[in-house]
């Protein structure tokens, strides 16, 4: 998959993961390239983006075989955001849909 489209929604990607619950970064990674392929390191500068911008939060649970986990929980500013952007996306692919439609 051209790697311009995926820049373009992997935010969103993400955030809709975590509206689904609370995730631990190596998992949502893990459930996002096993649909879109994606390098590993990619998630956790996204993380840390919507993170420093409110729409993620984070907390530490402890973990069975070391050290505490990072966890990772959409808030109410990251799930405007995910409405939004779900909205904007249809739209978006609904006119090139209708474009590329035309061409078959």
């Amino acid at each position: 998959m051209n790697t311009q489209f995926k820049k373009g929604v992997l935010d969103m990607c993400v955030l809709a993961v975590l509206s689904k619950g609370d995730s631990y970064g190596y998992d949502l990674a893990e459930e996002l390239s096993s649909k879109v392929q994606i390098a590993d390191g990619t998630v956790y500068p996204l993380l840390r983006k919507l993170a420093s911008t409110g729409e993620v939060s984070t907390y530490l649970k402890e973990s069975s075989g070391g050290p505490p986990r990072k966890y990772y929980s959409l808030t109410d500013k990251g799930r405007t955001r995910l409405e939004n952007d779900i909205k904007e996306w249809k739209e978006f692919t609904a006119i090139v849909s209708g474009i590329i439609g035309g061409e078959q």
